[in-house]
């Protein structure tokens, strides 16, 4: 199963996206979300229409840890913690609270954002950073303008 990450999500909702769903995972249905990633994602739109085909769709999936308690909070503050220790800037607690969420559920976290590769490197998070995709996607679009 994958939790895709609002780092994800911001791509794929783009009025020009340069990745789908389809990219992110061959069957829907092993898409899952989490509370955090519900606020950021929906947060984030400024028109109305938008936002609330992207609400239906966001709670459509499965959200894994909701309601969110102590101890989903704490393994995040741990995580945060931990990498401080070990050198390591996360820029994100929501970040922390997302992967948290993921190591505990088995998830693999897809995402553009830099901090899950450094918090793979401290706990044991399955993740695949779309950035490299992207980039190729981005060049090859600005090849064709």
């Amino acid at each position: 199963m994958l939790l895709v990450d609002t780092s994800a999500w911001v791509e794929v909702f783009r009025r020009n996206p340069l990745i789908t769903l389809d990219d992110i995972a061959a069957d829907r249905d092993h898409i899952a979300t989490c509370l955090p990633v519900i606020q950021e994602v929906l947060q984030g739109f400024g028109d109305e229409r938008a936002f609330r085909i992207a609400q239906t769709a966001m709670y459509a999936l499965p959200c894994v840890e909701g309601p969110l308690g102590r101890t989903i909070i704490d393994s995040a503050v741990d995580l945060f913690r931990r990498a401080r220790r070990a050198g390591v800037t996360v820029r994100s607690g929501t970040d922390c609270l997302v992967a948290a969420c993921a190591v505990r559920h088995g998830l693999t976290v897809v995402h553009s954002d830099r901090d899950y590769r450094h918090l793979a490197r401290i706990a044991p998070l399955q993740q695949v950073d779309l950035a490299p995709l992207l980039a190729r996607r981005r060049k090859a679009a600005a090849k064709r303008s």
